[in-house]
């Protein structure tokens, strides 16, 4: 009965759309009812949730910050959807991001330590001969669905399968801008690295093919080793959630340690006491690769903004600041550009050592370029 009144719906879809634009319709109404509940991913059962419910950040039922957080705080008489509707932000580039393809890197040589920025969050770290790849995102949107959601503001400087080999890939947590399901099953297949993911989030991955052997799931804290590299997981003060399910899965920021050089990526959070209790126990950090986009008042625990990042990044005893999480998807209300202007004028009074790459631009960072701020000619 169910398939025939599918077979019904889609006669009558069939004679309201005629010809090609009808055929596209449909497939892409096929497309969603196929790859969107996968895409929401999985749940925690069995020794994955009994793992989860011992953690010291469990408890009723989901994960929490040391701190209590609010994801959304009411302001009286802010409208938040006719500002995104009708307010006069300039939420967009007005030309093309600048894109470039990295140059030959040089990962074999024992103390190099570079960074390329791709976009948003995606990073690879090229630390002491070995590759790490954060939060791959190489889809068209950020979202369960190819239809809707928030787009690309540019394309990946490089295609998935010119990524040099990896060594390991690092999930700071579950959202869509920082786990895309597509880009997951691409590298599955390109690549051999494993997963290192915060508690819970291999439950998605197990959904989406990873096997077993490739998901590597760490408590804040909790350090595993690969390729001669020490990766721990560390505190962050954010949430989670895939579908109508909220904080299922841990969230975290992520230290690279090698025999010389360290690196530190805050994954999404707002500015807490964590990260000086991280630099001191985990740094002096060579670079800090620090969120520095969506934000607003509404939302201030959760998200940082830019003077805040530099105030970690001062916490964590940063060297030099490298910013994430801006220029490649609208994810809240201010400008395209306004958050590395405040970031530039915070890093300059300040004293902070500061490169901001285009997407695709390699940083050597010893040898860092000088910010010449390329964005404001397209903001």
């Amino acid at each position: 009965m169910a398939r025939a009144r599918s077979t019904d719906v889609e006669r009558s879809l069939g004679r309201r759309m005629r010809g090609a634009a009808g055929l596209a319709a449909l497939a892409g109404l096929a497309w969603v009812a196929r790859d969107v509940p996968a895409a929401l991913g999985g749940r925690l059962s069995g020794a994955r949730a009994e793992r989860a419910a011992r953690s010291p950040q469990f408890r009723e039922g989901t994960f929490h910050n040391r701190a209590g957080t609010r994801t959304m705080i009411a302001e009286p008489g802010r409208n938040l959807l006719r500002e995104l509707i009708f307010g006069k932000q300039k939420r967009r580039p007005t030309a093309p991001v600048p894109l470039l393809r990295p140059s030959a890197g040089t990962a074999d040589t024992a103390d190099e330590l570079t960074i390329v920025w791709y976009g948003h969050a995606s990073t690879l770290i090229e630390i002491e001969g070995r590759r790490v790849l954060l939060d791959p995102v190489w889809s068209d949107r950020c979202s369960p669905s190819g239809l809707v959601g928030p787009r690309r503001l540019h394309e990946p400087p490089v295609r998935l399968d010119e990524l040099p080999p990896l060594d390991a890939i690092l999930i700071s947590h579950d959202h869509y801008d920082h786990l895309d399901m597509a880009t997951v099953r691409a590298l599955l297949a390109g690549q051999s690295a494993p997963f290192l993911v915060p508690l819970g989030v291999g439950a998605h991955l197990d959904r989406w093919g990873v096997p077993a052997e490739r998901i590597i799931e760490l408590d804040w804290s909790e350090s595993h080793r690969v390729a001669g590299l020490e990766i721990t997981a560390t505190a962050a003060q954010h949430f989670s959630g895939r579908g109508l399910r909220r904080d299922g899965t841990l969230w975290s920021s992520w230290v690279v340690a090698g025999a010389r050089r360290r690196v530190f990526y805050t994954g999404d959070s707002g500015y807490f006491d964590g990260y000086a209790e991280i630099g001191a126990e985990h740094g002096p950090f060579d670079v800090t690769l620090m969120q520095i986009g969506a934000y607003d008042r509404a939302w201030p625990t959760i998200h940082m903004f830019p003077e805040e990042a530099v105030s970690a990044h001062l916490d964590l005893r940063g060297g030099l600041f490298v910013p994430v999480h801006w220029a490649t998807f609208n994810l809240a209300l201010h400008d395209w550009s306004e958050p590395v202007d405040r970031l530039w004028a915070e890093a300059k009074a300040r004293d902070v050592r500061l490169a901001v790459p285009r997407p695709g631009e390699r940083v050597v960072v010893d040898e860092p370029p000088a910010v010449d701020g390329w964005w404001q000619a397209i903001a």
